[in-house]
């Protein structure tokens, strides 16, 4: 039995990584840092109905003795860092901590590992927001970075540094660069997901309209589940590398929420507000993302396309406030 030590399991990404590496058989341990809010950690592996069969263990992504002694014991076979400050908003607020987290947290993992099992398969969740000002109108892994955020750039930092352990240590480390991935966990900061919650209460009539930033930024969304997929495939590679993970296709936020609010029955124009407030300091205009060289070497290709998607996280939502409501 294979064991994979996942950090950022709480997440939407790593419950669904474990999900996955769950029904591949494996031993899944979760990094798990300590906060008052213990009541709620793990919902959305309880949500999958996993949360029993994972061993979640107390560390912390700023403590590299903690992640030493875990590494130590447990000597994973995989180890897959996807703990960040991923709230590209809440970076411009707390870069430091966005730096430290997102960016010194992931050499912390990259350290450990090549201290306590350098024969461990690393993978980095790299991020489409490097890309930022983009430098061609579609990306790939030789496309030039310009981040635009200070989460960009602490993912930036992640990156190169997994690069540098792959090229100076010989790790079998990996990077996929992934653009947006969402689903009924995603969190309710991500526009997305306020999206899918707004149509939702304002269906059941909880609201009556939904405030937005740019409704001009284009994003390639895919679904997490069919993206977790390609974390795991790249660490069955015999040799490491970096892959773009993305749909190719591209859509605005606005149109995103024309998809959400007709699958409710309902015209978006009718609900949705743009609030200036809401706008990034600085914006990532558009992103789409070539993800040839995954679909080839590691035979992926998304399976949920974005009308799907949006569809699964609308009825989600609408179960949600529905259960609120009988139990208010």
């Amino acid at each position: 039995m294979p064991t994979a030590l996942i950090t950022g399991i709480t997440g939407q990404d790593g419950a669904y990584l474990a999900q996955l590496l769950l029904g591949n058989g494996y031993r899944v341990l979760g990094l798990l840092r300590r906060s008052a809010s213990s009541d709620i950690i793990g919902e959305r592996l309880r949500w999958l109905g996993i949360l029993d069969h994972i061993e979640l263990l107390d560390g912390d992504m700023g403590d590299l003795g903690s992640l030493v002694r875990i590494i130590e014991k447990h000597r994973p076979d995989e180890v897959y860092n996807l703990a960040a400050q991923s709230f590209v908003a809440s970076s411009w607020q707390q870069p430091l901590l966005t730096g430290m987290v997102t960016g010194l947290g992931a050499v912390n993992v990259l350290e450990a590992v090549r201290l306590a099992a350098p024969r461990a398969r690393f993978y980095q969740a790299s991020s489409s927001e490097m890309f930022g000002r983009i430098q061609a109108a579609q990306q790939n892994e030789r496309t030039p970075f310009y981040p635009r955020s200070p989460y960009a750039a602490a993912k930036l930092y992640a990156h190169w540094m997994t690069v540098n352990y792959r090229e100076s240590f010989s790790l079998h480390a990996s990077s996929g660069i992934l653009f947006n991935h969402e689903s009924p966990l995603r969190g309710i900061e991500f526009v997305t997901r306020k999206i899918t919650d707004g149509v939702a209460r304002i269906r059941l009539g909880l609201a009556r309209e939904l405030c937005l930033g740019n409704l001009e930024a284009k994003r390639d969304w895919g679904h997490a589940r069919d993206y977790v997929r390609a974390m795991w495939l790249m660490l069955q590679q015999k040799a490491p590398g970096d892959y773009v993970v993305a749909t190719g296709r591209s859509t605005s936020v606005g149109e995103f929420c024309r998809i959400a609010f007709a699958h409710a029955g309902l015209d978006h124009r009718e609900f949705v507000r743009v609030d200036p407030a809401l706008f990034r300091p600085a914006e990532v205009d558009a992103l789409k993302g070539d993800a040839a060289k995954a679909r080839q070497v590691l035979g992926w290709a998304p399976e949920v396309g974005l009308e799907a998607l949006a569809a699964e996280m609308v009825e989600a939502d609408l179960a949600r406030h529905r259960a609120r409501q009988k139990t208010g």
